[in-house]
């Protein structure tokens, strides 16, 4: 693949780093550029989950914000016996 030329506003050619992409495949980090054309194919195919579009995200914003209580409110349980301070 040739090397991109890039311009400023000015005209000017602007140097850029090239930057590295990596994918855990079978446990470790390997660069995406060290695949070989199949594997590059899938990686960039993927399709990547969204908390914010599952079904359970409206479950997670109903309970997620509920109050914590303590086993000893919710169980008839007199929390005295093991002193403590609920």
């Amino acid at each position: 693949m040739a090397d991109q030329v890039f311009y400023g506003s000015d005209g000017q050619i602007i140097e850029r780093q090239k930057c590295e992409i990596y994918a855990r495949v079978m446990g470790y980090y390997r660069p995406v550029s060290h695949f070989n054309p199949g594997k590059k194919s899938e990686f960039y195919s993927r399709k990547y989950f969204e908390e914010g579009k599952s079904l359970n995200s409206k479950f997670t914003e109903t309970y997620s914000e509920a109050p914590a209580t303590c086993a000893c409110e919710t169980v008839n349980f007199d929390s005295s016996l093991l002193g403590l301070a609920c």
